[in-house]
């Protein structure tokens, strides 16, 4: 049964769709901050977790780390950079 949120402890997990710019967008920011920090993180599509797109299809792309969600649509780096340096 596919879970309704990345699991805690999971890092960072970014759930996209296809053919979507915010998450183009979101995608570029993750991943500038991750390779910034020496972090890994995993991109998590809709068409991979249904369950997960059909709850969260209003806001993607959603950004998740350790299993808590942290922000949605336009991911802010600074604010991400924060988060993932416990700031």
């Amino acid at each position: 049964m596919e879970a309704l949120v990345p699991a805690p402890g999971s890092g960072v997990v970014l759930l996209t769709r296809p053919a979507c710019h915010l998450c183009d967008d979101a995608r570029s920011v993750v991943e500038r901050v991750t390779a910034e920090l020496g972090l890994s993180w995993q991109e998590l599509s809709v068409d991979e977790a249904p369950v997960l797109g059909a709850r969260f299809a209003e806001e993607l792309p959603v950004l998740f780390i350790d299993g808590v969600q942290r922000d949605f649509w336009s991911i802010d780096e600074a604010r991400l950079r924060r988060l993932l340096i416990g700031g």
